[in-house]
């Protein structure tokens, strides 16, 4: 602002002044929302050490400046590659604005480089305006169920957008007012020139700060705003995938049981979460991908990872509040809820089959908005104090917890690295462990595998029976031989299931004619307690483990194969921390392709058929393999492969996992049809998996649709039908 008397001078001291207040509390208020929001993180449990530092920040970079997660949704992707850049390349051009304000021309001491510079603020900036636009269409005119369109979800889009527009307008009268002639260095900020050259330059004068004002409050303003809503992922995201878990995906931590002080075991309370999964709540960004992709969500249930992640941070909020007597907002309450009232889930529906609103998409025969409405009308604001209200029932309830699945399908979409899973494991074993609550057949199973080492509750002396159907297939037990490269584990479903059985038959006979050289654990094989531990019975999986590590070390193996993905990936991912070493653990898939490459089996018929391929959840999300299976329906001449509209890293779960096999699924629609009426889209004959549960699952779901016609085998099967 121009000093040229006195009267000017005290004019330019008033502006300063009232620049610095506004800045110093916008300043306050944005330090004082991350300072609570992280008193509010320790509050939980120590997560113990961190290493694998070099690993972490390789991610972080990745993620974080190379979008990695966030282009799984190429449009939204591209869209927010040019926001978060943008906005870091304008922060020049606004603090050179902002000195403006007190030095009218200033400018940076760029020399023969300033007018590229000029240039290139001018693109960016309005880049970044058609980004936002572009934001804003995504949620109001294709109007993605995933994406909410309430105030608060929406005003960084005025934000941005204001950011924006004042920085060209604010250049536009400073031309004016000081007689620049409209410039192709200046080219966006010079068409809104023409457009206001009506303006003379006193009054350009009094426009220039005007919109410089503008730009000054709506930065503040946006600052403010930012710790105290879902762009808190801003400044927590980064922080969050940097302390996320290294290692396998969604790899369950043990339970430490020797600790006598210890009266709850699991998640009951807020505080007991531990502090990188408190940290999660915060560096959710209420994108909806996660309940996108959520089977439990896209089949009508009352499930939603997003509302699992924000009415967690909702109740951390109220109750950090209450606990540490320091409110989370800085504006008054307008960014929060009235005090003395908190987030409560009230009158939750269960839908039996598809719920009221349920609009199926023409492909993908799925709708997550019943779920959305009806979790937004079942979470109400009441009179009450947080401290009352408990976090299994009243922010989220057992009929949430229960149907989920544990596909990680919303871990792998989340663009923050969110772990939701986490969260609802420790929910489940505190129901499990320290309620004894879960639903009654799951109460049921788990006795049978207490007593039996099996789902059905069948004696453990018939677990080997399974080969006596097959005599002419070679079949030794370790105590038969000990002269095997390979220990079968056969599992519960291949050694009591009639169905699973033709798996375990089918791969038994292609070892048998490749001369690989294997032996099985008969009646001395347990379960390996995977169902168990995602069922929440910790103390049972732990005893499983540890008694299943000692009969491998019995036996001296080194190698272990399986047909089944739940027992692959509990050996190879979660049994090293409780002391299994120096073992190889192969899905039968991979020894399929390998024997296949080294021609050690053969093709002597055509399988002609049209076969469309479902990913499992647990050998393609939990351990990345996608190509191997395909690999082996390629080599197999007659095949033509199928893909699913949702396959490979999207692919949708068959309902299976989480012990959602062995409990009623009455809520909504029933997942394994859903996925069957995405295999049918492609007109398939068969339907090929690569997990004994998915093939189940996959049966009853053609039997449901009653698609008699179309044939579902394991790839082991299809391996042998053309062996000949």
């Amino acid at each position: 602002m121009t000093e040229t008397g006195s009267s000017p001078s005290l004019t330019l001291i008033i502006f300063a002044l009232a620049a610095a207040a506004v800045t110093a509390y916008g300043v306050y208020a944005f330090i004082y929302g991350i300072y609570i929001r992280c008193r509010y993180i320790m509050l939980g449990q120590d997560a113990g050490e961190f290493q694998d530092w070099k690993e972490r920040l390789r991610v972080t970079f990745r993620q974080v400046f190379g979008h990695t997660k966030l282009l799984k949704d190429r449009k939204s992707g591209i869209m927010h590659l040019f926001i978060f850049y943008g906005f870091f390349i304008v922060q020049l051009g606004a603090v050179e604005l902002i000195i403006k304000g007190f030095y009218p021309d200033f400018r940076w001491p760029f020399g023969s480089l300033y007018p590229f510079y000029t240039l290139s603020q001018e693109f960016t900036v309005t880049a970044v305006i058609v980004a936002i636009l572009y934001a804003a269409y995504r949620r109001f005119g294709e109007k993605l169920p995933r994406l909410k369109r309430d105030v608060k979800a929406t005003l960084v889009i005025y934000f941005i957008g204001g950011l924006m527009l004042s920085v060209l307008l604010s250049l536009a009268f400073e031309a004016l007012w000081i007689g620049l002639e409209p410039n192709w260095i200046r080219p966006f900020s010079s068409l809104f020139q023409i457009i206001f050259s009506f303006v003379h330059p006193d009054a350009a004068y009094w426009l220039f700060y005007l919109f410089w004002w503008l730009h000054l409050l709506i930065l503040l303003a946006f600052m403010v705003y930012v710790p105290q809503s879902k762009h808190a992922h801003l400044l927590f995201a980064p922080f969050n995938i940097l302390f996320s878990r290294m290692g396998p995906p969604s790899k369950m931590l043990p339970i430490d049981f020797t600790d006598e002080t210890a009266e709850e075991f699991g998640v009951g309370r807020v505080e007991q979460f531990s502090r990188g999964e408190l940290l999660d709540l915060y560096a959710c960004v209420e994108c909806g991908r996660c309940t996108n992709m959520c089977p439990a969500a896209n089949t009508g249930k009352m499930l939603s990872p997003m509302h699992i992640m924000t009415k967690i941070r909702d109740h951390l909020n109220e109750k950090g509040e209450a606990i540490t007597e320091k409110p989370p907002w800085t504006t008054g309450r307008i960014l929060g809820n009235p005090k003395g009232c908190v987030h409560k889930m009230e009158d939750v529906p269960f839908a039996h089959g598809a719920p009221e609103g349920f609009e199926p998409h023409p492909e993908l025969h799925t709708d997550i908005r019943p779920t959305l409405v009806r979790q937004a009308k079942s979470y109400r604001l009441i009179e009450d104090n947080p401290l009352n209200v408990d976090l299994i029932g009243g922010v989220v309830t057992e009929q949430e917890i229960w149907a989920c699945t544990t596909c990680r399908n919303c871990e792998d979409q989340c663009p923050v690295g969110n772990e939701h899973l986490s969260l609802i494991y420790g929910m489940r074993r505190y129901l499990v462990l320290t309620e004894g609550s879960m639903p009654q057949e799951a109460q049921r199973m788990m006795n049978n595998y207490e007593r039996q080492s099996n789902p059905w509750g069948l004696s453990r002396k018939d677990r080997v029976k399974w080969r006596e159907e097959r005599p002419d297939l070679h079949i030794p037990t370790v105590k038969e031989t000990d002269d095997f490269e390979y220990l079968f584990w056969v599992g519960s479903m291949a050694s009591y299931d009639d169905r699973s059985k033709k798996i375990a038959f089918d791969f038994v006979k292609i070892l048998n004619e490749a001369g690989v050289k294997f032996a099985i654990l008969g009646n001395q094989e347990r379960s390996t307690g995977d169902t168990i531990r995602r069922l929440g019975n910790e103390y049972l999986f732990q005893d499983l483990a540890e008694k299943n590590i000692k009969q491998i070390e019995k036996y001296n193996v080194k190698k272990i194969v399986t047909i089944d993905p739940h027992i692959y990936n509990v050996f190879k991912n979660e049994y090293v921390d409780f002391g299994l070493k120096d073992v190889e653990v192969f899905h039968h898939t991979e020894l399929i392709a390998k024997l296949i490459r080294e021609k050690k089996i053969t093709f002597k018929k055509d399988f002609q058929e049209r076969v469309v391929y479902h990913d499992s959840c647990y050998l393609g999300r939990y351990n990345g393999i996608y190509d191997i299976p395909r690999d082996i329906l390629r080599a197999i001449p007659g095949v033509t492969l199928l893909e699913m509209k949702r396959n490979k890293e999207d692919a949708m779960c068959c309902g299976a996992g989480g012990a959602r096999m062995w409990m009623e699924e009455d809520e909504g629609l029933r997942v394994n049809v859903v996925r069957v009426k995405q295999a049918m889209n492609e007109k398939p004959t068969v339907i090929g998996s690569n997990c004994p549960y998915c093939l189940a699952m996959m049966i009853d779901g053609v039997k449901a649709v009653e698609a008699e016609d179309i044939k579902t085998y394991d790839l082991a099967e299809i391996v042998v039908k053309a062996m000949g």
